[in-house]
């Protein structure tokens, strides 16, 4: 039992720590020093708590006090109110953006109330560098279990019974998989964790690593176990430092206790981990290609079979999970299959983490039950679209995935029910959209990513995603025709039945989605020369409205190309021919006086 009264935890994620969260871990200890209360109350760096809109956050237990953007300046009064006199402080409080009442205890937040932590159990609660803290919550005993009470089999049968899918892209059943591994015969075989996060606006795996990297350790050496390897290696994107570093110290740590290495637990298990580094290349999420720049190749996919758990790294059977996959098997050898069973849908089990980004209040981190509806995610969890704007599209999936809309919305959330939409579960990222995004420059956005993420070995993704984006260029710029859209269907179609592999052939989901879902709104870039959003620059103009228009020169002093006219106090007039569409005059005009078409 811990000797301290009160422990204080401080996100110790890489958005906080770019927020100075560090800096408030050093001002908390000193102001405490200060006081006297070094023996009485230990200051914790953690990782992320999710709700990354309001960080750094500081959380004070027991009393389960959760402080939101956090400066370090703050710190001192955290110290004199509320650690010295028992005040909590209102100003540093969550408030609900309905009602404005401030809320002391993360539970009542509607950020959190319907979330169920699995994967994330120990981000926010635990300092990721003290691997005893991490035992201290129950950590390494499911490889303790797994190695003294259970045989390879039955690890894998448990695996198959809980009904993990992986949670990287494909959803393909985990024990399976494990079990292909081990029934292929090799004198050398591997563990891979694929750590390689690329979609855009996707954080899940890099905040597991960094807020709990020893229960990937720990799920790895398990399935060391399970499929008779004794090597594992973890491939992880070079731009994610802090993840590299705490997963560094806890390989190493894992060492010294005797957790890898040789003879773990006096089993006769031998299993240790190295890091590969990747150089953040899209294409090397697919786990051939992940393998093939592991061994110093191109990272280029190849086509399958054979598959990894027959002919993997250097050809030897290999079994290839992401993240958030291994983050689930501890508790899952913990608990039990049957428990992980009465989680999620029939056909998906357990719970996803997304990221949740775009134009939504509550930006952050979530993890979810499978079922839960995209309602409940966006307006309840997320709190809904920020400023008051209108719920467009949400993008599930990353670049792979596809825009569902508002007639989506009470979809539940699991693998199948999101294919059949057009979409994809992906990695877990989820991007809202408002009233104001153009959905045609939103499938170019995603198309120009992939096009410059293609690896180039088969034509239909290397050359196709190019005629594609291109396409969508005319489209924007209100240069297509409707044979162009058409054009858009049929080369989409075509890459996604011939390209090489899964990220080629789910390049043109986002065309696809959006032209099945938004088709009035291409019809218009294309017939009407108008985008709907107002966001398509060179089908922009702006005007300047007589009846409001004050004549206060406002607009015309911030024009950097001098496009507007008019005398002081008199109704001023944009030319057209000179105006550069920058926006300034819009944003400057306090009277609403200048409308964008």
């Amino acid at each position: 039992m811990s000797r301290y009264k009160m422990h204080v935890l401080v996100c110790g994620g890489t958005g906080c720590v770019s927020s100075n969260s560090l800096q408030i871990v050093d001002n908390l200890k000193n102001h405490i020093k200060e006081n006297g209360l070094e023996n009485d109350i230990q200051v914790l760096k953690t990782g992320c708590f999710g709700f990354c809109e309001k960080g750094p956050i500081v959380k004070i237990l027991p009393d389960n006090t959760f402080y939101v953007q956090v400066k370090p300046e703050d710190a001192e009064i955290i110290v004199k109110e509320h650690l010295v006199k028992g005040r909590k402080v209102d100003k540093l409080l969550y408030k609900e953006p309905s009602t404005e009442k401030s809320i002391d205890d993360s539970k009542h937040m509607e950020f959190y109330k319907k979330q169920m932590r699995v994967a994330l159990r120990n981000c926010g609660f635990i300092d990721p560098d003290n691997i005893e803290e991490y035992i201290a919550r129950d950590g390494y005993q499911a490889l303790g279990k797994a190695l003294v009470e259970m045989t390879p089999e039955l690890v894998i049968e448990e695996m198959k019974k809980s009904g993990l899918r992986g949670r990287g892209g494909g959803g393909f059943p985990t024990g399976l998989k494990w079990e292909f591994a081990r029934k292929n015969k090799g004198d050398q075989k591997y563990v891979v964790c694929n750590a390689d996060e690329g979609d855009p606006g996707a954080f899940m795996d890099r905040s597991i690593l960094e807020g709990d990297p020893h229960s990937i350790v720990e799920a790895m050496a398990i399935c060391g176990y399970a499929i008779g390897a004794d090597k594992g290696l973890v491939y992880i994107r070079a731009e994610y430092p802090l993840a590299v570093k705490r997963l560094e110290k806890a390989i190493k740590d894992a060492r010294e206790y005797g957790l890898l290495g040789k003879n773990i637990l006096d089993s006769g298990f031998d299993f240790d981990i190295e890091i590969k580094y990747g150089a953040g290349a899209f294409v090397c999420g697919e786990e051939t290609a992940l393998i093939h720049s592991m061994e110093g190749e191109r990272g280029e996919p190849t086509t399958k079979p054979p598959f990894p758990a027959e002919s993997g790294y250097w050809g030897k059977p290999t079994n290839v999970n992401n993240v958030e996959t291994f983050a689930n098997v501890p508790v899952i050898l913990l608990k039990g299959a049957d428990w992980f069973q009465t989680i999620g849908t029939e056909k998906s089990k357990g719970t996803k983490v997304f990221a949740l980004a775009g134009k939504i209040n509550n930006v952050g981190l979530i993890e979810v039950p499978m079922g839960t509806t995209l309602r409940e995610v966006i307006f309840d969890i997320g709190g809904g679209i920020k400023d008051g704007k209108r719920f467009k599209a949400v993008q599930t999936g990353g670049p792979s995935g596809g825009c569902l809309t508002e007639e989506d919305l009470d979809t539940p959330i699991d693998f199948d029910n999101l294919l059949a939409k057009g979409s994809m579960m992906g990695s877990g990222g989820m991007i809202v959209m408002d009233e104001d995004d153009c959905m045609p420059s939103v499938a170019k956005f995603y198309l120009e990513f992939t096009e410059d993420e293609s690896c180039g070995k088969c034509t239909p993704c290397r050359i196709g995603t190019k005629r594609l984006s291109e396409l969508l260029d005319k489209v924007t710029k209100g240069q297509a025709t409707m044979e162009d859209l058409e054009m858009l269907k049929v080369l989409s179609e075509t890459i996604r039945d011939t390209a090489l592999c899964g990220l080629g052939q789910t390049a043109p989901n986002p065309v696809l989605s959006t032209i099945e879902t938004f088709w009035d709104e291409y019809v218009a870039h294309v017939k009407e020369n108008r985008c709907p959003a107002g966001q398509c620059t060179d089908l922009l103009k702006y005007f300047i409205l007589e009846e409001k228009c004050i004549g206060c020169t406002a607009c015309s002093r911030v024009c950097p190309v001098e496009a507007i006219s008019g005398k002081v106090k008199s109704v001023h007039v944009i030319d057209q021919d000179k105006c550069i569409k920058c926006g300034a005059c819009y944003d400057k005009c306090k009277f609403s006086a200048i409308i964008k078409k």
